[in-house]
């Protein structure tokens, strides 16, 4: 399997190309740009092409020597709606808009493995394609591709994704053996009294002592009801009240929004149960009604057991066994390549990118930075995922 020396001679381009999108950012569902060079460089290999899928999203194919079994290779493309604040010559020209997830890496990473193995057809049998995904970041977008048909148009028997992790020691890969990511959810409760002046509490009945009443006892769901080897998040984000120029009034309505994290089904269906069994609850004990939502998003990123063996066998043989983790622990983030791991097989797999130049310069922050460094690990591990997968 190709080490990443192998990917050597396309670092130049991988770099060049990472810090071209890295200057171009576009959010989700807006990658115009972006899906236009990856369809060129792409097509300059000599592999097909097919644009315009849920959008801005793109697939090249690649068919190797003869074979009936097809995987995918899926990397995400879309920025975020922030100001970037480093000082690095590549930084984002578009103001209000920068990679500060590494989308741009990965997408490097996968068009790096695409030229590879256009070259090296004879090493594989069997058909890769390669899914460059719009809108990662909370806008759907591997929804979008399934709806669109994307795995009864590019049939897969299994399909793999990586993404860039700070922290983690360059050029290592973690390939956990179950739930790599939380579910991520948004919830929100609308509590409705009868609103009063503030001097006159008794003629009204208070949605705001409520709403506070639920957001304390909301705590209570994870400490005392969720198994302690269990790991669930319900935190609020948003709360609405009243108008900031009429504080002596008794708001007749509160809004109270959040997010609600799980790396399991059944965790995340006790979350959902007890958000609204709470707000109810404490509703009825303050005399006001409670109208609760709750949206699922994502449901939690989970690797199947032969596919991230497979990938954890491909890491070691591209960068190392000493450098091949499968015990990584999970993280309560969300991540949309869930919805392909609920309609076909496959695995998720972090790259380390060592530490970050910064100490504030993680995911989602303006002095994140892809580290180039990683590039050609990332890419020989997706070339190792498909002699892995259907070497010849």
């Amino acid at each position: 399997m190709p080490r990443p020396m192998a990917l050597e001679p396309f670092a130049e381009a991988m770099t060049a190309w990472r810090r071209d999108l890295h200057a171009h950012p576009e959010l989700g569902f807006e990658e115009h740009r972006t899906a236009a060079l990856v369809a060129r460089e792409l097509r300059a290999a000599g592999i097909a092409v097919e644009e315009g899928i849920a959008g801005t999203g793109v697939v090249g194919t690649i068919r190797g020597a003869a074979g009936n079994r097809a995987i995918g290779l899926r990397a995400d493309m879309d920025a975020l709606a922030m100001a970037e604040m480093t000082s690095a010559p590549w930084a984002s020209l578009t103001p209000g808009r920068m990679h500060a997830c590494g989308h741009d890496g990965h997408t490097a990473m996968l068009l790096g493995a695409a030229k590879w193995l256009a070259g090296n057809r004879d090493r594989f049998a069997g058909t890769v394609h390669l899914i460059f995904q719009p809108a990662e970041e909370s806008r759907g977008g591997a929804q979008a591709m399934l709806a669109a048909g994307l795995f009864e148009r590019f049939p897969v028997d299994a399909v793999y994704a990586m993404h860039n992790l700070p922290g983690l020691p360059l050029g290592t890969v973690a390939v956990p053996k179950g739930a790599v990511l939380a579910s991520s959810d948004t919830w929100e409760v609308t509590f409705r009294g009868r609103g009063t002046h503030g001097a006159k509490p008794h003629l009204g009945t208070d949605a705001t002592l409520a709403a506070a009443a639920f957001i304390l006892a909301l705590q209570t769901v994870v400490a005392r009801e969720l198994d302690p080897l269990g790991v669930g998040v319900v935190s609020v984000g948003h709360l609405a009240a009243g108008h900031p120029e009429a504080p002596n009034v008794i708001p007749a309505e509160v809004l109270v929004r959040g997010t609600a994290r799980a790396l399991s089904a059944p965790v995340r269906d006790l979350l959902e149960a007890r958000i609204g069994g709470i707000a109810r609850g404490t509703a009825a004990t303050h005399g006001v009604a409670a109208e609760p939502i709750y949206n699922r998003r994502l449901p939690p990123t989970v690797n199947h057991p032969a596919q991230a063996a497979l990938m954890h066998r491909a890491a070691s043989a591209a960068v190392g066994a000493d450098r091949a983790l499968d015990d990584h622990p999970p993280i309560t983030a969300g991540e949309d390549f869930a919805c392909m791991l609920e309609a076909r097989p496959g695995a998720y797999a972090w790259l380390g990118t060592g530490d970050p130049a910064h100490p504030e310069g993680w995911h989602h922050n303006p002095r994140f930075d892809f580290n180039d460094a990683a590039l050609t690990a990332g890419a020989a591990l997706f070339c190792g995922i498909v002699e892995a997968e259907l070497g010849a």
